[in-house]
């Protein structure tokens, strides 16, 4: 009587722990964004490399006209409007002051170094938009 007891407390906890794993994979699943941000019928890849190389990218929804509006608006970029535009300080939560460190975030459209700000960049599909910790 005891052994069926025993085997029957087994099968109980079994279930219960595969339940768990289940909801556990499940929420992971959902609470999951692959790197996607945003809602909106443009879209455009946007790749942060920090300053120790590390290179994250992100595919980024939006109805915003330009790349500075809808790195904004999700959250990822941060700065201050100076006398060329926005001054971007802080991008994907890594903040770089050319005054302080000598360390300051450069924006690229694909390869090649923009020639615009961000703010003043309109998203063209296809592009892709980084910005790479560099030192001055």
């Amino acid at each position: 009587m005891k052994q069926l007891q025993t085997n029957k407390s087994s099968r109980i906890l079994s279930a219960l722990l595969l339940l768990l794993l289940t909801a556990a994979i499940a929420f992971s699943a959902v609470g999951c964004d692959n790197g996607v941000r945003g809602e909106g019928d443009k879209e455009f890849l946007f790749k942060v490399v920090t300053a120790d190389g590390t290179t994250k990218e992100y595919t980024v929804r939006t109805d915003k006209e330009t790349v500075g509006e809808a790195l904004l608006d999700e959250g990822l970029i941060a700065g201050e409007d100076g006398a060329y535009g926005l001054y971007v300080k802080t991008v994907d939560g890594e903040t770089h002051e050319y005054e302080t460190d000598g360390t300051y975030w450069a924006f690229y459209i694909g390869d090649d170094y923009a020639m615009t700000g961000v703010d003043a960049t309109d998203i063209e599909e296809g592009k892709i938009y980084s910005f790479k910790a560099e030192k001055g």
